[in-house]
């Protein structure tokens, strides 16, 4: 051991800035290949209700030793080699092996496989998001957990807790003490056996750390009537799924409650909110009035922050209309945040989104179009985007 120490002091600093370099670059491409493969690792239905420990696989770059490379450049500074003429683009040839068709000649990129945990994945996905204008309301903060450390010792406490080393040293102390005990009764000092006892054991005593944190309610909404085909049903779902991970990941005082209407609404649970099926028509105004009479009853926008989520293909019974407007200002005027997306919206008419829209101009409402599955992220991000200074 002392030898490997010895020749780690004596390592090569040059070998030593290498590989935090290259451990840097990894990072990068990890990072990267994460970004660059979110819409379709999310758009898949099988992540839906698993656990945050199932692995995905994700294509990643490998790592290049950089070198010069002799010849014409195909992007940055470039150089000719004598033969151009006037007007030629210098550095604008294509690499042979690169997009073309048919066989080629050139050596191929190098890209490895990389297994992820979906948990590892959403911590790089929700690092730049939050609930927007979370108020410190004086009634909503409450003291929440946040960590525990270690202070001190004490002499109870769960076996996990077992501090070893300091129960070696109060046995050892009781041993010298029982030895000076003997010495003054001129007795031997010779002790064979020395078990330790229950007053020996010393545990770690455990201090939490709290903070507090201002209370939030979450609303989830969503049409699974009969214009909601599975297609838009199963982007709905992972939707919700998204935003409710997000919720539990991010933030500790957070309530969620979960609405489903046809025609008619009712809260449910969470998994039959994203397993029931049903048909039937719509009116809109029956899932944004259950929403607003949970808030009524549980959720005082005086005590808490509150955020209604509504996710639909905008197809509504045309004499719901008003009411639907009506209803999407109450909630504008309680809630913290009003979003709402629209999935695979119809081309022939004009939907709901566009009518509210049209009028409702409170700077807490959120309407955007998700067209495809791998538009879901892109939705979710403009509604959960930080607040830059100055504005969003």
């Amino acid at each position: 051991m002392c030898m490997a120490i010895f020749r780690d002091m004596h390592s090569d600093p040059v070998e030593h800035d290498r590989s935090i370099e290259d451990r840097r670059r990894h990072k990068k491409l990890v990072e990267k290949a994460i970004k660059d493969n979110l819409a379709d690792i999310l758009s898949e239905e099988s992540i839906i209700g698993e656990s945050k420990n199932k692995k995905v696989k994700i294509p990643i770059r490998g790592l290049k030793e950089y070198q010069f490379i002799y010849g014409k450049n195909t992007k940055g500074v470039a150089s000719g080699d004598g033969t151009e003429k006037r007007g030629d683009r210098i550095g604008s040839e294509k690499k042979q092996g690169m997009g073309q068709q048919g066989a080629g000649n050139q050596e191929g990129e190098e890209m490895y496989e990389l297994e992820i945990t979906i948990d590892d994945i959403l911590d790089y996905l929700f690092e730049d998001l939050e609930l927007p204008d979370m108020d410190r309301k004086k009634t909503s903060e409450i003291l929440v957990e946040s960590s525990k450390k270690r202070d001190g010792y004490q002499k109870y406490g769960i076996r996990p807790r077992l501090a070893k080393k300091k129960t070696v040293m109060e046995k050892i102390k009781r041993k010298q003490a029982r030895k000076r005990a003997l010495r003054e009764m001129n007795l031997p000092v010779d002790i064979e056996r020395f078990p330790f006892v229950e007053d020996d054991l010393r545990y770690f005593r455990i201090k939490k750390k709290f903070r507090r944190e201002s209370n939030a309610a979450i609303i989830c909404i969503m049409d699974i009537s009969g214009s909601m085909d599975n297609t838009k049903k199963f982007m709905a779902r992972s939707f919700f799924y998204i935003l409710s991970r997000f919720i539990r990941k991010k933030y500790k005082n957070v309530q969620v409650a979960f609405v489903a209407h046809t025609t008619t609404a009712e809260e449910v649970n969470e998994y039959q909110f994203f397993h029931r099926v049903e048909s039937g028509g719509t009116y809109i105004s029956s899932g944004l009035n259950k929403a607003l009479e949970i808030i009524n009853t549980r959720f005082n926008p005086e005590n808490w922050n509150v955020y209604a989520f509504y996710v639909s293909d905008g197809d509504n019974w045309s004499e719901d209309d008003e009411r639907t407007i009506k209803s999407a200002k109450e909630l504008c005027r309680v809630c913290n945040l009003f979003a709402y997306a629209e999935v695979m919206p119809n081309s022939y008419s004009m939907t709901i989104k566009g009518k509210l829209t049209k009028e409702i101009k409170d700077k807490n409402f959120i309407a955007v179009s998700v067209s495809h599955k791998n538009e879901l992220w892109d939705g979710l991000k403009t509604m959960l985007k930080k607040k830059q200074k100055g504005g969003y």
